[in-house]
């Protein structure tokens, strides 16, 4: 999540402006949102401090598609939801997208969306930091002595952050078969 506010921010790029706005005002009362009205716009908005991007494909001069590489490009941590009349086609396969919704969307399937992309960073992040710990801990348990490593503060902390993460996971992978049934829920289609 972003630093400057403790609200998710999300950045909806659309070249029509009415969408764009329809959208924001549809999530501001869950999300900081910011608006930006085509390719250009949203290479000028989109930084760090952006959680997730609700992306238009198809628009003049920088199309959404150029805007998702750029994004990737720039090694930015930001989930990307492609929003769009396009149906989607083969050429998918190889887009760095996070998920893939079909206009309308519905303020329900936009929400679900947005937080199922926010739950699945936090976990990346729960990951990540679970593998620097645990290979910490296997690092000194291979350059210490037992004895060394039982009357250390330190790494009793790392093994207690290891157990905290790990119990953490696991109630997130017990909650997977939930999140799955609500991912299937949410319309990806015209409707």
């Amino acid at each position: 999540m972003n630093e400057t506010s403790t609200e998710p921010r999300v950045l909806i790029v659309d070249d029509e402006a009415e969408v764009a706005d329809v959208y924001a005002l549809r999530l501001r009362d869950e999300y900081d949102t910011e608006t930006a009205y085509g390719g250009e716009e949203a290479l000028d908005a989109v930084d760090e401090s952006v959680d997730v991007v609700l992306l238009d494909r198809r628009m003049p001069q920088i199309s959404g598609d150029e805007v998702l590489s750029t994004i990737r490009d720039r090694g930015l941590d930001i989930r990307v939801i492609m929003i769009t009349a396009v149906d989607p086609d083969f050429d998918i396969v190889d887009m760095p997208f996070d998920d893939y919704l079909c206009k309308p969307v519905q303020k329900e399937d936009l929400v679900a969306a947005i937080e199922q992309q926010l739950t699945a960073g936090r976990y990346d992040d729960r990951l990540t930091e679970y593998l620097e710990v645990t290979s910490k801990i296997a690092l000194l348990e291979a350059e210490k002595t037992d004895a060394e490593l039982d009357g250390s503060e330190e790494v009793a902390e790392l093994r207690d952050r290891a157990a905290s993460i790990q119990a953490e996971m696991d109630e997130a992978l017990a909650e997977f078969d939930d999140f799955q049934a609500a991912f299937n829920e949410i319309s990806r289609h015209a409707e």
